[in-house]
C-alpha cells in the first residue's frame, strides 16, 4: 500500500523550534493530505498529547526548555503505540542508546530531506505491520 494512503489515516505530531523545518514538513505532509500538528516546544507537545492521540510523533533533539530526548522519556509509558522519531544533528552512540531507552524507533540526522522522512516512515510503518501493534523490537538507524 502506498505510504501516503496509510499516513492519511494517521495523526502526526511534529515538534521542532526551527520554523523552517516546521513549515517545510507541514507543506510536505499537507500536500499529501496528511493530518499534521506542528508545534515549537516539547511543553506544547505534552499539552497536545493530553487532548489528542497521535500515531506518529517526530521531535527535534534540541528544543527550548525540555529537549526532545527528555520529552520521549516523559511520554514513553503513555504513548506506547506511537511511532517515535528523533531528529538530531548529534547522533552520537550515547544519544542513540538514550533514544532507544526512551522508546524512540528511529533517528533522522540533520540535515535531511523529505525523501529521508518518507523512507524512515515507510520502513517503520512496514515494520509495524509485520509485528502487529508492538513496535518495541524495531531497529534504530
Amino acid at each position: 500500500m502506498d505510504l501516503f494512503v496509510q499516513l492519511r489515516k494517521m495523526k502526526i505530531l511534529l515538534i521542532d523550534d526551527d520554523e523552517w523545518i516546521r513549515d517545510s514538513l507541514t507543506l510536505f505532509f499537507e500536500s499529501e493530505q496528511c493530518q499534521l500538528t506542528a508545534l515549537e516546544t516539547a511543553e506544547d507537545g505534552l499539552n497536545a498529547l493530553r487532548h489528542q492521540r497521535y500515531d506518529i510523533i517526530i521531535s527535534d533533539y534540541w528544543l527550548p526548555g525540555m529537549n526532545g530526548l527528555d520529552f520521549f522519556k516523559f511520554i514513553k509509558s503513555s504513548n506506547k503505540n506511537a511511532i517515535k522519531i528523533l531528529i538530531t544533528a548529534y547522533g552520537s552512540q550515547g544519544v542513540v542508546d538514550e533514544a532507544r531507552k526512551a522508546g524512540v524507533h528511529s533517528l533522522i540526522a540533520k540535515p535531511f530531506t523529505s525523501d529521508t522522512v518518507e523512507a524512515v516512515l515507510s520502513r517503520l510503518i512496514n515494520d509495524r505491520k509485520g509485528q502487529g501493534s508492538n513496535p518495541d523490537g524495531e531497529e534504530m538507524e
